[in-house]
């Protein structure tokens, strides 16, 4: 509406500015002479100017009729296509300039325009490969997927178009969220283009999202064969991928195959910790003890966790505190004073019931670094060490509104979430779960499992009467904390 405006007051100015022109030369004075070989022709302005017209027009219409006598003389002279040619090449060049300024239009964002000059220049140039991406674009633009997919569909009849046809759907289906027909078709993409990166992490991410892991770990090898992927992003992505499909055969009943995997996706990269324990419990269920602690401890040397802890407890579910303690050092003298080591011995001797050890272990955690973690064994050392209630709940008290300590957090999104994931259940984002502390600590009731950590089977706990007793008094201070 308002380009048609705009148009129509244009025309209305050059109307009314050519009136004006020729008034202006109708009121001049004066004439033109023109002398050539003994002629003499005399013109007025208007005339003058008529004259210049026919002149420009002519020398067009001249350098016109000299071109068309150039392809006729090659036509003569055997040049079969030479008159045809000449016409076509002024509809290609009317065409492509048509085409450039339907691009032009969808880059500055008219979608209009640009649809109106893809028409025509599918009419000039009778080159759909080319036209037909203008027109789907431009459709996609205005908001017309109906148009844009089936301008993408006839895309998809031409070797030449049909992975632009493809990529053109593929790209609607992910933004409607049909991720089924989407990864069906990312999965066709990339037959037709191996090596191209984005449909490589298009599909390895759609992969990922529908539990595809050994396919996912294809199309890994394939990004990293076209030389997308450094070798060791490679290695620890392949080692992600490896780590979930031993945990769909292992859930499938196959513990052979999933063994192999864990143990595989471990040598991949060694300090993934969720991978190093599944591959300790794969060597120990395979009796082969040694080697399920030598794999604990190449992880715990780059980053001491609870679930390695945890993993190197079972290796002998029936030892007692004391024989705990003792074998514990293989893992705990490697990092004395990370403090993850500091509070695993805490707990050690905690369970061992050697309370005046557990707080030398603790050492200053509970000052410098007050987590509810460390809070917790706190109260419960008080408590063994029969120090008074209010003492007790004083700790408890604080472990309530303590940070939790480190946890799995995205580092895409910085979502903390209770277990690792290769995937984020929160952004979709692919291996990006490290443990660490969140920046804005959480608030949180100090939970039972930290007391202690590695202290076996509940039945067990039975015989420890002071960490038991400590254990339901945390839970009960908890409790009236809460309410």
């Amino acid at each position: 509406m308002i380009w048609s405006l705009a148009k129509i007051l244009a025309f209305i100015v050059i109307v009314v500015a050519l009136t004006f022109g020729a008034a202006f030369l109708l009121q001049m004075g004066g004439h033109l002479n023109i002398a050539f070989q003994g002629w003499e022709v005399t013109l007025g302005p208007v005339q003058a100017l008529v004259a210049l017209i026919l002149f420009a027009a002519l020398v067009v219409i001249v350098l016109r009729l000299l071109g068309l006598l150039v392809a006729v003389i090659r036509f003569l002279t055997g040049d079969e296509t030479a008159i045809s040619r000449h016409f076509v090449r002024n509809r290609e060049r009317k065409g492509y300039n048509a085409l450039a300024e339907g691009m032009l239009a969808i880059a500055s964002g008219e979608p209009r325009k640009a649809m109106s000059a893809a028409q025509r220049a599918e009419r000039l140039l009778g080159r759909p490969e080319l036209t037909t991406l203008v027109a789907a674009q431009a459709a996609e633009l205005s908001g017309d997927t109906a148009k844009a997919t089936e301008a993408y569909k006839r895309l998809l009849t031409d070797d030449r178009t049909r992975f632009v046809g493809v990529r053109g759907i593929l790209k609607q289906k992910l933004a409607e969220g049909d991720t089924e027909t989407a990864l069906k078709l990312a999965e066709r993409a990339f037959a037709l283009k191996p090596r191209h990166e984005e449909m490589q992490d298009t599909l390895l991410h759609l992969q990922a999202g529908a539990a595809d892991w050994s396919g996912a770990r294809k199309t890994l090898a394939a990004k990293r064969q076209a030389g997308n992927l450094p070798r060791d992003v490679h290695r620890r992505r392949d080692a992600v991928l490896a780590l979930e499909e031993a945990k769909a055969l292992e859930a499938a009943g196959k513990d052979s195959a999933a063994r192999d995997a864990a143990i595989a996706a471990n040598r991949e990269s060694p300090d993934l910790v969720p991978a190093a324990a599944m591959a300790a419990r794969a060597h120990i269920a395979a009796g082969s003890p040694r080697a399920a602690a030598k794999v604990l401890r190449k992880a715990w040397e780059s980053a001491p966790h609870p679930e390695l802890a945890a993993a190197f407890a079972e290796i002998a579910p029936t030892e007692t505190p004391a024989e705990r303690l003792k074998r514990f050092r293989f893992l705990t003298d490697i990092r004395p004073t990370d403090e993850e080591t500091k509070l695993l011995m805490a707990e050690l001797n905690l369970a061992a019931e050697d309370f005046a050890g557990a707080r030398r272990a603790l050492g200053d955690l509970p000052q410098t670094h007050p987590t509810a973690r460390a809070l917790a064994l706190m109260a419960a050392i008080e408590r063994g060490e029969g120090s008074d209630d209010a003492v007790v709940r004083g700790w408890l008290t604080r472990a309530l509104t303590a940070s939790r300590g480190p946890q799995w957090i995205c580092d895409k999104c910085s979502t903390a979430q209770p277990e690792w994931h290769p995937v984020c259940p929160s952004c979709g984002g692919f291996d990006t779960l490290s443990w660490r502390e969140p920046p804005l600590a959480e608030a949180t009731r100090p939970g039972a499992e930290f007391l202690p950590l590695i202290v076996g089977t509940p039945g067990k706990m039975e015989e420890k009467p002071e960490v038991a007793e400590a254990e339901i008094v945390t839970d009960e201070a908890a409790q009236k904390a809460a309410n």
